[in-house]
């Protein structure tokens, strides 16, 4: 019984290392494959128009994000208006996905560790720490950070996604 498995599991495993390897191939022409260790950015600089219609669709009006006078006074932002936390992490899926068209995004921890405010030039970082087959699909993990500016980290956590092929598109 445990030969038929092991036979099982080693017949398989060409299958799988062509389908969820970590490793590109070296040929002319290949596809690039991720890689644990790889890191994907995107940069943005967030608008007042980008804070407004982001609060229209979201619901949340709150002032540090629209009032400017708020922010600073009431509220002790020395920046003015606060990018909503929710519209900088929306970077990790822009980042991810314009990679890998069609992923899946299964979860995403974070952590906000300093304002964003409007105008601020960010730079979204995922760093693939994980890959593992899952059904026909690959399981990834990513490291996800996000800068302020090129030097001040705001936003960090992990997201784990579900994609069809490790071949970077970008």
């Amino acid at each position: 019984m445990q030969l038929v498995r092991l036979v099982r599991i080693v017949s398989s495993l060409p299958r799988l290392a062509s389908f969820c390897s970590p490793f590109s191939s070296s040929a002319e022409g290949a596809a690039r494959l991720l890689r644990v260790g790889d890191v994907l950015r995107e940069s943005r600089r967030f608008s007042e128009s980008d804070v407004v219609r982001y609060s229209e669709v979201s619901g949340d009006r709150n002032p540090v994000h629209l009032d400017d006078a708020f922010a600073r006074t009431v509220a002790g932002f020395d920046g003015g208006r606060v990018v909503h936390g929710m519209l900088v992490a929306s970077l990790f899926p822009s980042v991810i996905a314009s990679h890998f068209p069609g992923a899946v995004y299964v979860s995403q921890t974070l952590t906000f560790k300093l304002p964003v405010y409007v105008g601020d030039e960010v730079l979204a970082e995922v760093q693939a720490t994980y890959l593992r087959q899952y059904k026909n699909k690959c399981m990834v993990k990513f490291t996800t950070k996000c800068f302020r500016n090129e030097d001040s980290l705001v936003v960090e956590g992990e997201a784990t996604t579900i994609i069809s092929t490790l071949s970077l598109s970008k």
